[in-house]
């Protein structure tokens, strides 16, 4: 890969305090063309237990759906004696565990990824398709957040800022080392904690813990090289989030060019990495070969 520019010599997007890529990092691929062949070579030398560990909650785990989404619909079909077929209806991709495509979002009147203005030309030329055709395998590793605040009496519902010096922290703890080209999980605990309510407690979600959404974190994620970022709550950042600081997803998603895995389930993870004394291992994800898609089921694998 070509030597790339600090964050803070990106040019901003006009009048927003957004940095972007566009004139640098022009693959539909976006940040995960940050992941070099001999990336994968290292991080399948990360396999030594034979563990696999899908981090895909059921299609259907939220009922009521998050965000007024129409539920799923499921039917066996049997054609005939001998056949039977799944038919579903109502099925969006983003409802579950979930990958957030470069034409998912649009940075105002400055366009998506690459300065894509219409909708359209977006999903020709930066859709999920993309992604499919080659599929993602890089170094992952996960900062188990959830960890430490359990242990100081937190819970992922009080919509508090993880900010850069906390995942410093944390990785510092968990000797860890965040390299170019990793897939970055963070576990807040907020899927698990919400699932355990009972689908009566279930309200709207609109509080929970996750990235701060400010241009210090975007510097970081990408002056870490960081191929993709993803964690177990619903949008990475934290939410509400703060007018002024902004959103995570305009600054990752249609400015820097890098994809979020959304709702993941870390927990089977998190204990098989405490099991073994580490945080790395290598990271799968196949997405659905959907052309002119803007999201995908996360489809999503560990592999310890």
């Amino acid at each position: 890969m070509n030597i790339l520019p600090p964050y803070s010599d990106l040019p901003k997007l006009g009048g927003l305090d957004v940095r972007h890529s566009w004139d640098v990092l022009s693959s539909p691929m976006g940040t995960l063309s940050f992941v070099e062949p001999e990336d994968i070579v290292r991080a399948g030398k990360l396999v030594s237990a034979g563990a696999t560990i899908p981090l895909n909650l059921p299609i259907n785990a939220f009922d009521p759906p998050l965000f007024g989404r129409a539920p799923i619909g499921h039917t066996v079909l049997q054609p005939t004696g001998n056949e039977a077929e799944d038919l579903i209806d109502s099925f969006n991709p983003q409802a579950s565990s979930q990958l957030d495509g470069l034409a998912h979002v649009r940075a105002r009147e400055f366009g998506y990824f690459g300065g894509l203005l219409e909708l359209a030309e977006a999903r020709e030329r930066i859709g999920i398709q993309h992604v499919a055709s080659r599929g993602i395998a890089a170094r992952g590793v996960l900062l188990d957040i959830a960890e430490r605040d359990g242990g100081e009496g937190l819970t992922p519902f009080d919509g508090r800022m993880y900010d850069t010096k906390l995942l410093n922290d944390v990785a510092d703890a968990q000797g860890v080392e965040i390299q170019s080209g990793d897939v970055l999980l963070i576990r807040t605990g907020w899927a698990p904690g919400y699932l355990q309510l009972p689908a009566s407690n279930r309200r709207p979600p609109s509080s929970w813990n996750g990235l701060r959404a400010d241009e210090t974190m975007a510097a970081w994620l990408w002056d870490h090289r960081i191929a993709a970022v993803g964690a177990d709550n619903p949008a990475v950042e934290c939410a509400p989030g703060a007018r002024d600081i902004g959103s995570l997803h305009r600054r990752l998603l249609p400015a820097l060019g890098m994809s979020m895995f959304e709702l993941l389930d870390l927990e089977t993870l998190s204990e098989m990495c405490k099991r073994l004394g580490r945080w790395e291992f290598l990271f799968v994800s196949v997405p659905l070969h959907l052309s002119g898609g803007v999201s995908s089921p996360a489809n999503a694998m560990a592999i310890l």
